[in-house]
């Protein structure tokens, strides 16, 4: 039977691996952040959390990888404090068409290494989430949304009311919201 480690032995244990991998872990949230005091705060934040699950009875199996993951969250938390915007602000009773614009609830493409990383993710999320709704809704989210395309040109082209067409972005929009809010929860 092993003996248990002592208390010295875990803070050795931490000490050795912040010590390891910290120029590591430091570079890679450097270059996903672009404001110093604000990685400096990350990486603080990995490591206070790994020393509070290194103490847990369950030990961490693969620390390097566990804490880049911590790291890659503690990045996009960081991120959607300081950019979020409500979807329902974008997508309030106002009526228009344009209060629904993908473009608008993205980070900017030109936003830095973080932003992309962020929108990359929130547009692959995005792709798998068009996948489910119904076609009609889809088609028209789409021509809309990544095309560009007016509700008066949809309704020309298609014979479909604008009225209609509205309703059924108007249903994509509550689905996407519904089904994209766990990334924002996370």
């Amino acid at each position: 039977m092993t003996a248990p480690i002592t208390t010295t032995e875990q803070d050795q244990a931490i000490t050795a691996t912040v010590l390891r991998e910290r120029s590591r872990l430091w570079h890679f949230i450097r270059r996903r952040v672009a404001d110093q005091t604000d990685a400096d705060d990350i990486l603080q934040d990995v490591f206070y959390e790994f020393t509070q699950a290194y103490h847990l009875p369950e030990p961490i199996e693969q620390v390097s990888a566990w804490l880049f993951r911590v790291a890659r969250n503690r990045i996009i938390d960081r991120f959607r404090k300081k950019k979020e915007v409500a979807l329902d602000d974008l997508a309030g009773g106002g009526g228009d068409e344009d209060d629904c614009r993908l473009d608008l609830m993205l980070p900017s493409p030109d936003g830095g290494p973080e932003a992309a990383y962020t929108r990359a993710m929130l547009l692959q999320e995005l792709q798998l989430a068009l996948e489910e709704l119904p076609a009609n809704q889809r088609d028209v989210f789409i021509a809309h949304e990544l095309e560009g395309v007016s509700f008066k040109e949809m309704a020309e082209q298609t014979g479909v009311s604008i009225n209609t067409l509205l309703a059924r972005k108007r249903y994509a929009v509550l689905y996407l919201r519904q089904r994209l809010q766990a990334l924002y929860e996370e």
